[in-house]
């Protein structure tokens, strides 16, 4: 876990709170709402993660004397910084679960806090959970195709710096199994990985002096890479002599490596080879800019493949990048804020809220959620938000409410769940989630709705301001 403190924000924040702070407004009581407006990879559905990293900085987050230090020198008022030297949170956040599955222009977090705090935490927040989600979607995506095949990440060399850290974390939550990154591993005990790098061969003058030496340091969990010279006339042919001398001693080599090539092609030759050589137990690992769609088409041509390294494709959320997770103002000072444009789409929603997931009696999803304020208990139709005459009557399903408090008074109110619950969760909520949405091309829309009493008040609010 990365040590930060609070100035890891925009300067407009600090500005904003000296505002507040010198004009009497720091203690007003504000909600934010934390959502995205369009799903990522084009897909059906996004999988939230970052929620326990999010509360856990929160819960410690202040400004350092290093801090304060420099925030003088960038004429900030003394009286300010004084107050700044206490800062800490000390208001509510109520969530959807994390590893659950959400949709776009959904309230998935909101903060309630005096102004200054909720100010404060937003580009923490939205840094936390914005990059996290793009990639627990995005591993999710791969373990989907993946099925039951074994999914390493690769990806830290080629992260966009420490990023790689939440990154291999996320994609813990989306569906894979280890990572090559170790301080990952360290501090979130899930498994590590790895094998060699062709520079490892090529300092050898020989390949299989090379492979020998590698498998009498490290004969648990042994990989060779194969692909250095010649996959099928030098890299498997000593791979193989090198698997039967570890038989001689009692031990296993667990699996070749490919990492170059064509993929289907190598690895059904590679697994001809190695089962004529009565090795069938040793597994084949492949690489090399791997992504959902080529997972899926070695899938699909029935390579026989049993592990996966994902690398660069996964940790930068290619081809995506950023999710557009926004925080944005929805109440302050006993009064409901909205925020207006000229499209409707992007036009908040006032007041406090709670979202329903709507379920049919085998509880599995039917594709729609309902935005609602936070004191209806029941929704009973729920209105497109940006086309007038499109409604769902919803009454008759049951409902599910989404948002629960998990930090109160500055104290995180849930426990810290390991990598496997949220993974073994986030699988869960998946397979609720009917195919339709899971398709990678033109999946289905999943319907995010409001309640008629929310768009009576958003309505009544646009007239007021306009």
């Amino acid at each position: 876990m990365f040590d930060f403190t609070a100035t890891y924000t925009d300067l407009y924040q600090i500005s904003m709170a000296q505002v507040y702070f010198q004009k009497g407004k720091k203690d007003d009581c504000a909600v934010f709402d934390y959502y995205f407006r369009k799903i990522p990879y084009n897909g059906g559905y996004a999988v939230f993660a970052g929620l326990g990293d999010l509360l856990k900085t929160i819960e410690q987050l202040q400004f350092s004397e290093e801090d304060i230090a420099y925030l003088s020198t960038q004429n900030f008022d003394t009286e300010f910084l004084a107050y700044l030297k206490d800062f800490k949170f000390t208001g509510s956040i109520y969530s959807v679960q994390e590893g659950d599955v959400v949709f776009a222009n959904q309230t998935i977090l909101q903060v309630e806090a005096s102004m200054v705090e909720a100010q404060l935490i937003e580009t923490i927040l939205l840094n936390l959970l914005n990059f996290q989600t793009l990639i627990a979607t995005k591993a999710s995506r791969v373990k989907l195709v993946a099925k039951n095949k074994t999914l390493l990440d690769f990806g830290l060399r080629r992260a966009q710096g420490p990023g790689g850290y939440f990154a291999s974390k996320a994609a813990m939550i989306g569906g894979f199994h280890g990572t090559s990154n170790v301080i990952v591993g360290r501090d979130y005990n899930i498994p590590i990985s790895g094998t060699m790098a062709h520079s490892f061969i090529q300092s050898y003058d020989d390949e299989l002096e090379a492979f020998r030496d590698f498998a009498e340091c490290r004969p648990t969990n042994c990989v060779l890479l194969v692909d250095t010279y010649d996959t099928l006339k030098s890299g498997i042919p000593n791979a193989i002599i090198v698997a039967k001398e570890m038989e001689a001693k009692g031990q296993k080599l667990l699996a070749i490596r490919l990492d170059s090539g064509d993929l289907a092609y190598y690895a059904a030759q590679s697994r001809k080879l190695l089962d004529e050589a009565g090795l069938e137990y040793v597994k084949i690992a492949v690489s090399n800019q791997l992504d959902e769609f080529v997972i899926k088409s070695l899938q699909e041509q029935e390579a026989p493949i049993d592990i996966y390294g994902v690398g660069t494709n996964l940790v930068i959320g290619k081809p995506n990048g950023a999710l557009d997770g926004v925080y944005k103002l929805s109440f302050s000072n006993g009064t409901p804020r909205i925020k207006i444009s000229e499209s409707l789409i992007k036009t908040t929603l006032p007041y406090r809220k709670q979202v329903y997931r709507m379920k049919d009696k085998n509880g599995k999803f039917i594709g729609a959620d309902a935005i609602a304020i936070y004191t209806e208990s029941k929704v009973n139709i729920q209105h497109h938000p940006h086309e007038p005459y499109k409604q769902l009557e919803v009454a008759h399903y049951d409902q599910e409410p989404l948002l629960s408090e998990v930090m109160k008074d500055g104290k995180k109110l849930i426990p810290d769940y390991s990598l496997q619950e949220l993974a073994a969760y986030s699988k869960s909520r998946i397979d609720l989630l009917m195919r339709e949405y899971k398709r990678f091309d033109n999946p289905h829309i999943y319907k995010v709705g409001i309640s008629t009493q929310l768009k009576e008040e958003r309505d009544r609010l646009i007239q007021l301001h306009k």
